[in-house]
């Protein structure tokens, strides 16, 4: 009981480990905030968002709730369905986009959807050292509710090899964009089933091409520490070949440098590999993956999306200095007992929603 500074102040002297625990929400890493299925793929015809409930980490549960306002403040129209998260349970254990791919011919054309899954929550055993935290059952409620053709959707299971390495989702040891596959030989538990089941489904849309790194080239701890498929593959402008965006990390790493030199020599579809240094990001558990969620939108779609949160060099500069007149240089662990630290995020995310046009009751601290 009491105000806010009493509240924090009697929280750390008698749950320091809480505490912190709330104080590392991760909103930032976007590929975890949701699942997304573009217009093209549903039977509706609306874009489909579902907030990820994060359910297997304390510090990530409490994200969904947030993450929900904010895609219904950016897609306000009837073009979208903003659903809420899945039961917090662990049967419905969902981690977004992390382990979830979508293969196209070109983004605005229909595609077929990947749900990549740990444990199968009926199975009773989950096999893995490591929490596996996908289940199979929250992609096929995602799928379901966001009215996903079956046979445009495909489900496969991670290798417990690749959880137990700390592929804690699937974006650590696969990547996919467009037409193509990027992905660890440990990836998954069978992929010879998997590259079946996708064959499949892409039928006569588009001719899937599965670029497979073996083991003996890059062993898949390598592959992990070094962030090689924790990486963005983008198609740049006027490219017919794929660029994949990787951290500094996977050009330092013999294995995946050598790896990706080979890879672009040849006339495969990945033809670039950009080094770039995420390094405060990475120190945190993330690299470029952490911004993989992609949002199709057509163009009734963009039109009807709040024009305040559309990136642009004139937002740019204002969030910039939003940066600079509240974020604090340096940040320690008994930084987070001192209530000056919440009345400055307080003060960050009051003009954040002045910013983006948010509302006055964007964030539960401005509420009555």
């Amino acid at each position: 009981t009491g105000n806010d500074e009493t509240l924090l102040q009697t929280a750390w002297r008698d749950n320091p480990v809480l505490v912190r625990n709330l104080y590392s929400a991760s909103s930032m890493w976007a590929a975890n905030a949701a699942t997304v299925s573009p217009s093209a793929d549903t039977r509706d015809g609306r874009l489909h968002f579902t907030p990820a409930n994060l359910s297997t980490m304390l510090h990530r549960s409490i994200e969904h709730e947030q993450t929900g306002r904010a895609l219904r403040a950016a897609f306000p129209s009837d073009h979208f369905a903003v659903h809420p998260a899945l039961p917090m349970q662990s049967t419905f254990s969902d981690e977004g986009a992390a382990n979830h791919v979508r293969l196209c011919a070109a983004h605005g054309a229909p595609g077929i959807e990947l749900f990549v899954y740990g444990r199968d929550a009926f199975d009773g055993e989950q096999g893995t050292k490591f929490p596996a935290r996908q289940t199979k059952q929250a992609g096929a409620a995602i799928a379901l509710r966001h009215e996903l053709a079956q046979s445009r959707t495909v489900f496969a299971r991670q290798s417990a090899r690749a959880i137990d390495a700390g592929a804690f989702h699937n974006d650590v040891v696969c990547v996919g964009a467009l037409n193509c596959l990027f992905y660890h030989e440990h990836a998954f538990d069978d992929t010879v089933a998997l590259q079946a089941d996708i064959r499949r489904a892409a039928d006569d849309l588009f001719v899937p091409v599965f670029v497979e790194v073996p083991e003996s080239e890059v062993p898949i701890g390598e592959a992990i520490t070094s962030y090689l498929f924790n990486s963005m593959l983008v198609q740049m402008p006027g490219q017919s070949r794929l660029t994949l965006v990787a951290p500094t990390e996977t050009e330092e790493n013999a294995y995946t440098r050598a790896y990706c030199e080979r890879l672009v020599a040849g006339n495969g579809p990945i033809g670039e590999v950009l080094f770039v240094d995420v390094r405060q990001s990475m120190r945190n558990g993330g690299g470029p993956a952490c911004l993989r969620l992609r949002i199709v939108l057509g163009k009734d779609e963009l039109t009807a999306a709040n024009p305040a949160m559309l990136m642009n060099d004139t937002l740019y500069a204002r969030l910039g200095d939003c940066v600079k007149t509240h974020y604090r240089e340096t940040l320690s662990p008994e930084d987070l007992a001192d209530p000056a630290l919440m009345d400055e995020s307080f003060s960050a995310l009051d003009e954040l929603t002045k910013i983006m046009k948010l509302g006055s009751d964007f964030y539960p601290f401005q509420r009555p």
